[in-house]
């Protein structure tokens, strides 16, 4: 029997895995290089999930003064639809959350079905829409947000006025 999916932060050693992935995955993909600095800059949390001893995808998420964003998910194509995606994104909200997010952003290709559906299914909705985000090809992107639990989801966090 396989071992179990496995999410852990990355290490110095991941960024040309991460890249190969990326490089299958999306357009205009980052480097092993950006991953790297990636790695070193704080308040950015960049998790794997190794399957089998394999990194099958990653998670790029931050968080600052109460405010996540997920900049980059990316999962294997030859092994999605395997629940690794939805794994891994509720792994990384639960790392931002410890870090402090009260909610989180991110943007995704409007066209990009899946991944819209993934993100509805954790909860996340849609709060704007960028014209012409995107490039290769040139495509807008829907802009998504989630509240995580704790906050009164008004879709601003309650002031402190004390």
């Amino acid at each position: 029997m396989a071992a179990p999916l496995q999410i852990r932060p990355a290490r110095p050693a991941d960024p040309p895995a991460l890249a190969l992935i990326e490089r299958r995955c999306f357009s205009d993909p980052w480097t092993a290089e950006a991953f790297g600095t990636v790695l070193r800059t704080p308040h950015v949390h960049l998790l794997v999930a190794e399957d089998a001893g394999s990194i099958v995808a990653y998670f790029v998420g931050r968080a600052v003064a109460g405010e996540g964003e997920i900049l980059n998910l990316a999962v294997a194509p030859d092994l999605r639809r395997h629940g690794f995606g939805a794994a891994l994104l509720d792994h990384g909200l639960g790392v931002l959350r410890t870090a402090g997010a009260q909610e989180v952003f991110l943007e995704v290709r409007a066209g990009n079905d899946a991944a819209v559906a993934l993100y509805r299914r954790a909860g996340f909705r849609q709060v704007g829409r960028r014209a012409r985000y995107y490039s290769r090809p040139v495509e807008d992107a829907l802009v998504l947000r989630l509240g995580l639990p704790g906050l009164q989801d008004s879709g601003t966090p309650p002031l402190d006025l004390e």
